[in-house]
């Protein structure tokens, strides 16, 4: 079973956070939280506890699975624009720019990497050669 956490009007701007979320994806989890504790990039310690906060999710919907048997790893991570505060800074000759702050939202699955095989019922061939025997 699959869980899923957001992380909403992050301060970076969304470009700089999917470069670390691209480093992630698809990744097992122990690797991914290695990766991230050692990335230099601002967004990296963001996306960390993100991290940690979909494991807690995953934990609470699977109350009777182990977090060591359960093999977890991030099925999917996009990064989406948030929030725009838009500033003025002075420009000569009496203008101004307008200075753009952008914000980002981060939604990260992570889900079972151990799908358990589903149950087959015997099939009447397999209960001729039982009933042979």
């Amino acid at each position: 079973m699959e869980a899923m956490a957001k992380l909403n009007n992050v301060p970076t701007s969304p470009r700089k956070m999917r470069l670390v979320a691209d480093l992630i994806r698809g990744e097992r989890v122990s690797k991914a939280l290695t990766m991230l504790k050692y990335e230099s990039n601002h967004g990296a310690g963001k996306l960390e506890k993100l991290l940690l906060s979909a494991i807690a999710n995953w934990q609470l919907a699977n109350d009777d699975a182990k977090l060591e048997d359960a093999d977890l790893f991030i099925k999917k991570i996009f990064v989406d624009s948030g929030r725009m505060l838009k500033r003025i800074r002075p420009a000569p000759q009496g203008r101004a720019h307008r200075i753009r702050k952008r914000s980002n939202h981060v939604t990260m699955v992570v889900d079972n990497m151990n799908i358990d095989a589903p149950v087959v019922e015997a099939t009447q061939s397999q209960e001729i050669k039982e009933e042979k025997s």
